[in-house]
């Protein structure tokens, strides 16, 4: 007993904590009489004297599971539907209308926040019921985001209470949050939510998203740590940042509904308690892939991240998901090609030597003249791993070398080994760079390349922001970026950390790549900036002038022996790491240039000639089976299919007087085919049929055959 009122002395702070008068008579009632003739420890009643919910206290020396009968008997009786048990050290909750079991929760609830769950409970009804509001999410072709919102609606009725969506960039996934959360105050089954984002900039997104899609909603961004959360709103948006310094203000019933955007980073550490302490249904909204690739090579910080997001969500893989090689074939995301150019020291696999006779020891300043020194006491000539470069070496001669590569290749393109040009499209260019200095560095460069594209002298082609956490970030950042996605110029914008998760701007036309990174859900999210549809827009090109596609690509295995990593060297605290420059000569190594392409799992990388005499040849075959044709026609068709093949590259459409050029009027020309297929008008109308099915485009005055399959061809 002596327990147990030690116990109610600290269940009362746990009362006043959460907001509840304990003196006024009303709202907290102590020993409740009850028609069996015992007692609840404690009645919670709203504002107008109508309970809510039992609190059944217990010893500390007692499991709180051994409450829990007592606790349901004593709400039966009240008919009320929740009921807490603690004993002043942890509490625990049940909604008998929503769950099976008790589950700990870190604070009693609120008045306010029971009698919001109470006024609902009676008149809720099931999600699926309510239809989606398709102009929000769902319309269309966009089946993914009605199938996301019913699994999701789903999970929620059969008691689930945290979800993983794992949706590729660019399809949709803050509407479709937008879609979700309508249907869920519809049925009321959310009355509040939180929507937690990890930068200021998707706050900003997605407020402006809630504004246009739900309208009838009250939904507002908390700006800054300090303000109290709008007690008269239905949706709180919020960064992590500023919640982890706010949370404790609310009691744990504060939100119903908890929506974590761009939760793939590794932030279930640091920022757990802030997350946990809602009990609100939570779901986790990720564009990079949440389930692990068991090899060797994975990044650990990958597999930490993967590791503790599927931990956090209770889930062995993700609720629902909708990959970026889905979103592409179902014409929801525009695909990518790449072009591939190393310099001669960033394509040194085995890492690039550095002899003491290439330093210029005279430019140097004394601090770098004597690292330099101290690392070729050791050996000499150093080798230097490329991801080193721009975080511990700087070579000037390599970042000039991909920009000119970059402009000469943007304006003149690229003619192959088969002597077939690509061309890149002008447009909103993304670089990804290493640091502040490598960002600054890049951008002067750009813009001094491109000098002849400004309008005057004055405007900035190329521009630079750098987001660190730290004392080197953009101040004006964010203008920056409003400019790039509004305005011309600049047209070329360089990041660090900025534009990599979350950034949504359709017009990119290019991603390049400078930075190297090991991560892949980094690369995958620095990919995803390009995949938005816009106007004018098929395609967009990433610029690989790293080897970080091949690195991801699962086309390059780590390299083994040999390479030596060249670690920063101790620093007395406080000071910043300098870059040692290389002032050695460097230039695009022409072996490494390439044009590639991806297939449908965007990993494996193909050269887009062969690609389109795959995609061709495929085309054919697909035609040609369940088709009755006799032994010689076989094998005409057959030449037919070789001919398309070779003249791959440029062919759009067979006709009937290729018959009569090499190789096929080696076998009779355009007289033999005729008679083989029984006339002309019969061989005219196979082409017809063949041409559509393998180009997709009928030979002109020819009926199409509406029943031949379409290819996806390569442009």
């Amino acid at each position: 007993m002596a327990n147990e009122a030690f116990a109610r002395v600290k269940i009362d702070q746990l009362l006043k904590d959460a907001g509840w008068k304990l003196t006024d008579g009303l709202s907290v009632r102590y020993e409740y009489p009850l028609n069996d003739g015992g007692k609840a420890d404690y009645v919670l009643f709203d504002r107008l004297g109508r309970a809510l919910a039992v609190l059944e206290a217990k010893s500390t020396t007692v499991n709180l599971s051994a409450g829990e009968a007592q606790g349901l008997r004593y709400a039966d009786q009240i008919d009320v539907p929740f009921v807490f048990l603690s004993n002043g050290e942890e509490i625990w909750f049940r909604d008998k209308g929503q769950d099976a079991h008790f589950r700990r929760v870190e604070t009693i609830f609120s008045q306010d926040d029971l009698a919001r769950r109470k006024a609902v409970a009676d008149i809720r009804r099931n999600p699926l019921d309510v239809p989606i509001d398709v102009r929000i999410a769902g319309g269309g072709a966009r089946h993914h985001q009605r199938a996301c919102i019913d699994k999701l609606s789903q999970e929620i009725v059969a008691g689930r209470r945290k979800m993983l969506v794992e949706m590729a960039t660019g399809t949709g996934k803050t509407r479709t949050a937008a879609a979700l959360l309508k249907r869920l105050f519809e049925a009321n089954w959310v009355t509040r939510a939180l929507f937690v984002v990890d930068r200021n900039t998707l706050g900003i997104q997605a407020e402006d998203a809630f504004a246009e899609h739900l309208p009838h909603l009250p939904c507002y961004r908390v700006p800054r740590t300090g303000r109290r959360f709008q007690d008269e709103k239905r949706i709180t948006i919020v960064t992590l940042q500023t919640l982890v310094n706010e949370y404790e203000k609310y009691s744990s019933g504060y939100f119903d509904l908890i929506i974590i955007d761009e939760c793939h980073r590794s932030i279930y550490g640091q920022w757990r308690r802030a997350l946990d302490h809602f009990d609100g249904v939570k779901i986790g909204l990720t564009a990079t892939p949440c389930v692990m690739r068991d090899a060797p090579d994975v990044d650990e910080e990958d597999r930490v991240a993967i590791r503790d997001t599927l931990r956090f969500f209770e889930v062995a893989r993700p609720t629902y998901s909708y990959t970026m090689a889905e979103a592409i074939a179902d014409g929801h995301l525009v695909p990518y090609e790449i072009y591939r150019a190393m310099t001669v020291r960033t394509a040194a696999t085995e890492g690039f030597t550095v002899a003491r006779n290439e330093i210029d020891w005279e430019a140097l300043d004394e601090e770098s003249r004597l690292q330099l020194e101290a690392l070729f006491a050791d050996q000499d000539p150093l080798t230097v791993d490329p991801t080193a470069l721009e975080r511990r070496f700087t070579i000037p001669e390599r970042n000039r070398a991909m920009v000119r590569e970059f402009r000469d290749v943007l304006e003149r393109g690229y003619t192959g080994p088969k002597g077939v040009r690509r061309a890149p499209e002008w447009g909103k260019t993304i670089v990804f760079a290493v640091t502040k200095r490598h960002a600054e560095t890049l951008a002067r460069m750009f813009d001094d390349v491109f000098a002849d594209k400004k309008p005057s002298p004055t405007t900035r082609y190329a521009d630079f922001v750098v987001s660190g956490m730290g004392p080197d970030d953009t101040v004006d950042g964010q203008a920056k970026i409003k400019r790039f996605k509004k305005e011309a110029f600049p047209q070329i914008l360089v990041s660090v950390n900025m534009l990599d998760t979350g950034f949504d701007c359709p017009e990119v036309r290019n991603l390049v790549m400078a930075r190297f990174t090991h991560s892949s859900i980094l690369y995958q999210q620095m990919r995803g900036r390009g995949t938005r549809q816009a106007p004018g827009k098929s395609r967009f090109n990433m610029w690989d002038f790293t080897g970080v596609t091949l690195r991801h690509g699962d086309d390059e295995s780590p390299g083994e022996g040999g390479v030596v990593v060249v670690r920063p060297l101790d620093r007395p605290e406080g000071r910043a790491r300098r870059m040692l420059t290389l002032d050695v000569h460097d230039e695009i190594d022409p072996t490494t240039r390439e044009w590639v392409t991806v297939d449908e799992n965007g990993n494996a990388f193909m050269d887009i000639d062969e690609a389109r005499v795959e995609s061709l040849g495929a085309a054919f075959e697909t035609w040609l089976n369940g088709r009755e044709f006799h032994i010689d026609q076989i094998r005409l068709l057959h030449l037919i299919k070789e001919q398309i093949k070779a003249n791959a590259a440029d062919l759009t459409l067979f006709e009937s007087w290729r018959f009569d050029t090499p190789p096929l009027s080696m076998n009779g020309g355009f007289q033999r085919a005729r008679a083989v297929f029984g006339g002309e008008a019969e061989l005219e109308r196979i082409l017809a049929s063949l041409n559509q099915a393998v180009f997709g485009i009928p030979s002109s005055g020819t009926a199409p055959d509406e029943d031949a399959p379409q290819p996806d061809i390569p442009k």
